[in-house]
């Protein structure tokens, strides 16, 4: 069960073009796996804005000076996430979580392929980590539209057995996108299983790729995630079910790690008139 705690902020860093920030939240860090995440509730007591905001979270110690600590990564995009960045050390910021079902670990070794998009390579680093302790090895792919939109480069060179970085605009790496060097990676690092988490373009040519490759592929997805308990229903798309059925299932519970060749991509964002509930036009 998610913990909620009025926890204090430890820190908060600047990332490129993202914000890291880290928050004492006793209880949490335990209950914590590769891939959950965490509902912020955002613009203080006074404020207008009643949704949380979903985000990844990037690591948790369950011990230390102040006790059990969690960070994640966000960017700053509108109102919640501007007020988020303004809060400074020694702040409070109530926080739910861990949230979400995880990436799922392989029980032996394999070779595994990251790919992360932006800042969501954060959740990717602590689930290199634990394949790392599994036995598995471990490669990376790493895309942005610039340099300063990477996020986690030097952990993931220092993890992974190797690192491909592309950027849309060729700053750093290759010029291009990870679609255009997943294949050789794929290919030469003989990959058994590829974990992704990025935009939902990005995670649907990740997707692809793999089932080409003969790979299972858990993607972890962006969708906007107000409520991240399976109430407000904005997060669903359109996922086919062990028995062949198109369901609409939340984001926020069901996921946000789904099997990649589940995901109905091209319908993300619609309800397909084969979905079970569909409505059928009648009355």
């Amino acid at each position: 069960m998610p913990v909620q705690v009025l926890g204090e902020v430890l820190s908060v860093k600047r990332v490129g073009a993202y914000q890291a920030m880290t928050v004492v939240a006793p209880g949490l860090p335990e209950l914590t796996r590769p891939g959950h995440f965490l509902a912020v509730q955002v613009g203080g007591p006074e404020s207008a804005m009643l949704l949380r905001r979903a985000f990844a979270i990037y690591d948790v110690k369950e011990r230390g000076v102040y006790g059990g600590t969690v960070e994640f990564v966000f960017s700053v995009h509108g109102k919640g996430t501007a007020w988020l960045s303004a809060r400074r050390p020694g702040d409070r910021v109530d926080v739910v979580g861990p949230l979400g079902k995880p990436f799922r670990l392989p029980k032996d070794p394999v070779t595994a392929t990251l790919v992360g998009g932006g800042y969501g390579t954060a959740p990717l680093l602590p689930l290199a980590h634990a394949l790392r302790e599994r036995g598995c090895r471990v490669d990376f792919v790493l895309g942005a539209g610039s340099a300063d939109r990477l996020f986690g480069q030097l952990d993931a060179k220092r993890i992974g057995q190797t690192l491909a970085v592309t950027t849309d605009d060729g700053s750093v790496g290759e010029r291009g996108r990870v679609s255009d060097v997943l294949p050789e990676v794929l290919a030469k690092s003989r990959s058994d299983v590829v974990y992704a988490c990025g935009p939902m373009a990005m995670l649907q040519a990740v997707s692809a790729q793999a089932a080409a490759h003969g790979a299972p592929c858990q993607v972890a997805v962006e969708e906007s995630m107000a409520c991240g308990i399976g109430v407000c229903m904005t997060c669903v798309l359109p996922v086919v079910g062990d028995d062949g059925l198109t369901r609409m299932v939340r984001s926020c519970v069901e996921g946000p790690v789904f099997l990649g060749d589940r995901v109905r991509w091209s319908d993300v964002g619609t309800v397909p008139p084969d979905v079970v509930g569909a409505p059928t036009g009648g009355h």
